[in-house]
């Protein structure tokens, strides 16, 4: 599948789910969903691939801290090339107006498929987002993250990607 076809297919859902939102819903959400594509290992011209991943955050289980509104994420990946991460771990939310910063940290289990290898087992996921509020239950975003595994394998060459993110909170 080419990143065009996934990019109509994400702005489809976009409104899909954009339509079925009523205010019962806004009053009472607790999850938040997100769909996001992109390029996988795009500095890699030998192993970037096209991708596709969700990733859901419970917003029961945010706390608010010192360093900002802290909750925990869960998610996966898979590319076009049959690699796949699954991932859970932390991210840090940041409301500037309608723009929200969000970074992240996840830990997870790589699988290569056909695609890159990248030394090992366990990565780790550091990310940054930033999006932008769309209506009190959706937003639509831009993130970039590195995937590395921190040196746990013999090598350690990571990825580095890019994705465009559309949250939905039910």
């Amino acid at each position: 599948m080419n990143l065009k076809k996934i990019l109509i297919n994400l702005l489809i859902i976009t409104f899909a789910f954009s339509a079925i939102a009523d205010e019962k819903v806004l009053k009472d959400k607790n999850t938040e969903l997100s769909v996001y594509t992109g390029m996988f290992d795009f500095s890699d011209d030998g192993k970037k691939s096209t991708l596709i991943g969700f990733q859901h955050q419970n917003v029961n289980l945010n706390r608010d801290t010192f360093f900002g509104n802290f909750s925990p994420i869960t998610g996966f990946l898979l590319t076009a090339d049959n690699a796949g991460y699954f991932y859970t771990g932390v991210q840090a939310q940041y409301k500037l107006g309608v723009l929200n910063l969000t970074p992240s940290f996840t830990p997870g289990i790589y699988h290569e498929g056909d695609g890159k290898d990248l030394g090992h087992l366990i990565e780790f996921k550091s990310e940054l987002q930033m999006s932008l509020d769309l209506s009190k239950t959706s937003e639509l975003g831009f993130s970039y993250n590195h995937i590395s595994n921190a040196s746990l394998g013999d090598k350690n060459p990571g990825a580095n990607s890019y994705m465009f993110n559309f949250f939905k909170n039910f």
